[in-house]
């Protein structure tokens, strides 16, 4: 009996593999519905603002924040154009590409402007990329760029520290 030669099929298989994979990538954020859970809200149609507050949960793709309250303003096309968070402290994460790990921030304020994919953090100001640190009095996180800025304030128990990792080498 001839045996066939399994490596073409494989090789078929691996390819099937890679490409279904690549279609898990994550998807556009902000192309995605925003979820949200306080314990109460309070809506201004006049103004556009909408305030939550009371463990306040926004889920949109893989980005979340969360605060003991978070306002929403809309611009006049009536799209979510900034949301403020107030927490002890309120927090944000997101992973930014489906090959690099979640982004975790934290401050007492937080003020994401949606259009500018921008975060600024303040008052005990924190952000965290793998295994990456940068605290300071404001951060300011680009996140289309994934570019931080930090920022220090007055005190010197306030200045800007880094604590960055040595990468690993590819070559042994």
């Amino acid at each position: 009996m001839k045996r066939r030669n399994p490596l073409p099929k494989l090789i078929l298989g691996c390819l099937v593999l890679l490409a279904s994979a690549a279609a898990f990538a994550l998807p556009d954020d902000v192309e995605q519905p925003i979820q949200i859970s306080a314990d109460s809200a309070s809506i201004n149609d006049n103004t556009g603002v909408t305030v939550y507050s009371g463990r306040v949960e926004i889920v949109q793709g893989s980005m979340k924040i969360r605060g003991d309250r978070v306002e929403l303003y809309r611009d006049g096309s009536g799209e979510v154009s900034r949301i403020l968070s107030f927490g002890q402290p309120a927090r944000f994460e997101q992973q930014p590409k489906a090959e690099q790990p979640v982004t975790q921030a934290s401050g007492l304020r937080m003020e994401y402007r949606i259009a500018a994919q921008e975060i600024t953090i303040s008052e005990q100001a924190k952000v965290e990329q793998a295994q990456d640190t940068f605290s300071g009095d404001r951060i300011v996180y680009n996140m289309s760029k994934a570019i931080v800025d930090a920022y220090s304030g007055q005190n010197d128990d306030q200045r800007v520290r880094m604590v960055i990792q040595p990468r690993k080498s590819a070559t042994p």
